[in-house]
């Protein structure tokens, strides 16, 4: 199996799930992810959903055998705007050491890695003591909303199995590869706040209506302290700070406040206690606003009260924190700062819980840790180790990554996470690429993840 070929023949295929006049591409993604299930040997099953199916592919064997889930997703993000791309996004190329296409990064490279390496380690042993459920998703760039319907109908067969293993996470450098052992939770939600019947003359009223879009300024401003933590009453209750090893794990990242400024180009980084600035993207719970609107947007000026005013906000939040406790907390704090004059409705949207995992032999690690997934993350340091030429790095990652919590909740499964795609690797943009280091030393690591899970080396 030619790796570049194969990632490149699936990249071809445009499985943006957003959009239904690309149904065609997601047919062709997944039947395309299906025959290289079958080619590798494993029986495959389409599992219909409301949207877009699951390519479910099953190894079996004897129940003594460990069992692993491989997790992935077919589907891809818009590729707009199209005129930034160097080549056109579905037509993969080669060039730089790397190999260009949208999903190649994101997530179809990283999982056909996987799907690869299990193919050739098959090949040399047939008989390798393994079972493996490979999951290969079609609605991730959207929500995942068919997801938790899925894991409930398969919740059994799921639950058997001793642990997850994905790549859609990132590392610094493709000499520097990372295990991610955290994922950050989100609460997303609108705020709308309506004061007169329509747009006013602001000369004719201004100075006896109170104006949404003040309302808003200030509503928002009091959601922060002056040391930038998050003022909502509650909002820290249970929050877990990190553990002194996963401090001084991101310690060893090659990046320090200057360097970090200098790449985001901006005079002076944010702070908030507990966390260090590099600490806080990666271990710490906040509340952004996405987005901010009302009034007079066009050209010139336009002299109005507006009716109305909004604010999209996303909370990030870590372990201890519960996405509906958050939202209920923040609704409850603005329904009280809300002043009078305007009307508010707070919109919930998006929300999961954040996900941590330990990897064994730490302080923290749980007595109960299950054997096998423990297994796994040895093998993985070490294969790491010897086709990168250094040890892993153990952080949790900034981002969200909602299915990762949704499994866990729903069968248990604690999942490792190894990073395959870079900074530059252009995820959701123009360009997006994964380097063929990541390619060619990341089949050579999973398949001696594979062997070492199953406790025999081809």
């Amino acid at each position: 199996m030619d790796p570049v070929q194969i990632i490149s023949d699936y990249i071809r295929f445009p499985s943006v799930s957003t959009d239904p006049s690309f149904q065609e591409g997601m047919i062709g993604a997944r039947e395309f992810c299906a025959n290289l299930l079958r080619s590798a040997g494993l029986a495959v099953e389409i599992v219909p959903t409301p949207l877009h199916p699951i390519v479910l592919g099953r190894r079996t064997g004897p129940k003594e055998w460990p069992h692993i889930v491989l997790y992935g997703h077919y589907d891809v993000q818009p590729a707009e705007p199209l005129n930034l791309w160097t080549t056109p996004a579905y037509e993969p190329t080669v060039r730089n050491g790397k190999i260009f296409g949208r999903g190649s990064a994101d997530n179809k490279g990283p999982h056909a890695i996987g799907v690869i390496a299990l193919a050739n380690v098959l090949k040399r042993n047939p008989n390798l003591p393994l079972r493996v459920t490979v999951l290969i998703e079609g609605e991730e760039e959207i929500g995942s909303p068919s997801f938790p319907a899925f894991l409930d109908k398969y919740r059994d067969e799921l639950a058997e199995a001793d642990g997850v293993i994905l790549s859609d996470t990132g590392s610094p450098s493709a000499e520097q590869i990372t295990i991610t052992t955290g994922l950050r939770g989100i609460m997303g939600c609108e705020i709308r706040l309506t004061g007169p019947k329509g747009d006013l003359h602001s000369g004719l009223h201004g100075g006896a209506v109170y104006n949404p879009i003040q309302a808003l300024v200030e509503l928002c401003a009091s959601l922060h302290n002056a040391d930038g933590s998050v003022n909502v009453p509650g909002f820290y209750d249970g929050v877990e700070l990190p553990q002194p090893w996963e401090r001084e794990e991101l310690r060893k990242l090659p990046l320090d406040d200057a360097k970090y400024r200098e790449f985001l180009k901006v005079d002076a980084l944010y702070s908030q206690p507990n966390y260090t600035p590099l600490e806080a993207v990666r271990f710490g719970p906040t509340l952004e606003f996405n987005g901010i609107g009302g009034g007079y947007q066009g050209a010139g000026s336009k002299t109005i009260i507006p009716a109305q005013a909004f604010a999209k906000i996303t909370c990030r939040l870590v372990p201890g924190q519960d996405e509906a406790r958050v939202y209920a907390l923040l609704k409850r704090t603005i329904e009280e700062r809300v002043p009078k004059g305007v009307r508010c409705e707070l919109v919930p949207k998006q929300g999961s819980n954040a996900y941590a995992v330990c990897p064994p032999d730490r302080p923290n690690t749980p007595a109960d840790q299950n054997p096998v997934l423990a297994n796994a993350f040895r093998a993985a340091d070490a294969a790491i180790g010897k086709h990168f030429g250094k040890k892993p790095l153990y952080l949790r990652e900034g981002g969200s990554v909602p299915i990762i919590g949704d499994i866990k909740a729903r069968t248990g499964l604690d999942s490792l996470m190894i990073g395959l795609f870079l900074p530059d690797s252009n995820l959701h943009a123009p360009d997006e690429n994964l380097d063929l280091a990541l390619v060619t030393n990341g089949i050579k690591v999973y398949e001696e993840l594979f062997e070492g899970i199953a406790g025999k080396r081809a």
